[in-house]
Order: C-alpha cells, then sequence, then structure tokens
C-alpha cells in the first residue's frame, strides 16, 4: 500500500464511493467512449472533488479503465523483442524523452517494462468545462504527460494498467491530481491492448494540475516496487 499525506486535496474524474469522504459528483453531457470494455457498459466521465488526502501533496495517478478494452483500446505496436536492461534504482532521474527499463505488477502479473514520459503538454482550463468541477478547479491549469509503456520481459501484460505517474511543479513539489475514468480526448489513458508481448508498445496519458503562477516541469512513476518521492523522474 502506497504511503498518503494529507496535505492536498485531488480532483477525481471518477465516483469514488470508497473514498469515505464527502464528494461533489458531476456528469458530462458526452458519453463515454468506446474504448470502455463491451462487458461494461460506458458511462459518461463523472468529476468527483474531495479534500481527502493524497500521496505527498498531489501524486499523478490516472486511474484505469473500469475493464479491460475488448481487444485493447490502446494501440500496440509490434517491434523486435526488447531486451531487459538494467532496472532504475529509486530516484533515478532522466530527461524527458529517456526510456527508463523497471520492473512492473499489476495485481498477480508481474513482468518488466521500459517506461518513457514523451512530452508534457500544457492545457486550457476550458478543457475541464464539461467536467463541472466549479471552484474546484478555480486557478488551476491542467497538463497532459504522455508518457510510452514497451514490454521488455517475457511476460504478457494485456490488460494491465501502468498508472501511478505524477507531475512535479516547477519548485520540484507536486502537482495535483486529476484522476480519469472514461472519456477525455485531450488525454486518453487506456489499459495495455490484447497480445501486449514482449517488443509491443503503447502510449498512455496522465493529468496534472498547475497553480497558474507554476507549470508542471516534469513527472515522476511511483509504481510499485517504487514509492512516493522515491520513483523514477523525468525532467
Amino acid at each position: 500500500m502506497k504511503p498518503i499525506r494529507s496535505n492536498r486535496r485531488v480532483l477525481a474524474l471518477a465516483a469514488l464511493a470508497a473514498v469515505g469522504t464527502l464528494t461533489m459528483t458531476a456528469c458530462n453531457d458526452d458519453a463515454a467512449s468506446s474504448d470502455t470494455a463491451a462487458t461494461t457498459p460506458p458511462a459518461a466521465p463523472s468529476a468527483a472533488a474531495t479534500d481527502a488526502p493524497s500521496p505527498s501533496g498531489g501524486a499523478i495517478t490516472p486511474a484505469a479503465p473500469t475493464s479491460a478494452p475488448a481487444g485493447g483500446a490502446a494501440s500496440g505496436t509490434a517491434a523486435a523483442p526488447a531486451p531487459a536492461g538494467a532496472t532504475a534504482a529509486p530516484g533515478t532521474t532522466v530527461k524527458v524523452g529517456d526510456a527508463v527499463t523497471m520492473p512492473f505488477s499489476s495485481g498477480s502479473t508481474k513482468g518488466t517494462i521500459a517506461l518513457a514520459v514523451t512530452s508534457i503538454e500544457k492545457g486550457d482550463p476550458a478543457d475541464l468545462t464539461s467536467l463541472n468541477l466549479g471552484d474546484k478547479a478555480k486557478g488551476l491549469v491542467p497538463y497532459y504527460i504522455h508518457y510510452k509503456i514497451t514490454n521488455a520481459g517475457g511476460t504478457d501484460l494485456s490488460f494491465t494498467s501502468v498508472n501511478h505517474m505524477k507531475g512535479l511543479l516547477a519548485d520540484g513539489t507536486e502537482a495535483q491530481d486529476l484522476l480519469i475514468i472514461g472519456a477525455f480526448p485531450k488525454c486518453k489513458s487506456d489499459s495495455l491492448p490484447k497480445g501486449f508481448t514482449n517488443g509491443q508498445s503503447s502510449t498512455s496519458c496522465a493529468v496534472a494540475m498547475s497553480p497558474e503562477a507554476s507549470k508542471v516541469a516534469g513527472a515522476e512513476y511511483w509504481g510499485d516496487p517504487y514509492t512516493l518521492g522515491k520513483g523514477v523522474n523525468w525532467k
């Protein structure tokens, strides 16, 4: 279980009934994208704002889809077998665009991936209008952290999700969360597609919120076996 710190509030695009705190929910008028699995009826994105504590001041933790996409929502691309390479140590910092090899686990599935933050794109507050966040997003600007996942091991990682990506502000502190479930075209976050074996690649995205006076200047992956503040960083 990841450490939880109490000095942040989380903006989440999900109906977080299990959070155990008071939430405010509003629905988008658009239907969810067809990326959602056929086994789970698509639902319009919802926005739930809560003052529940978030990891270390606001780690980027985009939520996985409610179930695995039928046939794979993300577009995996074939490639030559990817070597495992050396595993990145906690605290490793690389440049945006560089790939880092690391262990990966999702439930009982364990493997090895090469992960690279490919770009950090500044969004517009208007991008969030349809989510009806109201004052919860006042004074905040969304940033979209785009990243690429490549299977660098021998385990089939079909339908798993690579999340636990958070934004880092210009001063090194953590950006606020914006967790997404459902359709959000500006920053799609899908499970890995069917047949995601060695050498296959796919892309995903996480949303971070920055005060208008600052910016999201980096990102940190803190999924298992890493922890908050001791993950792999891109700057």
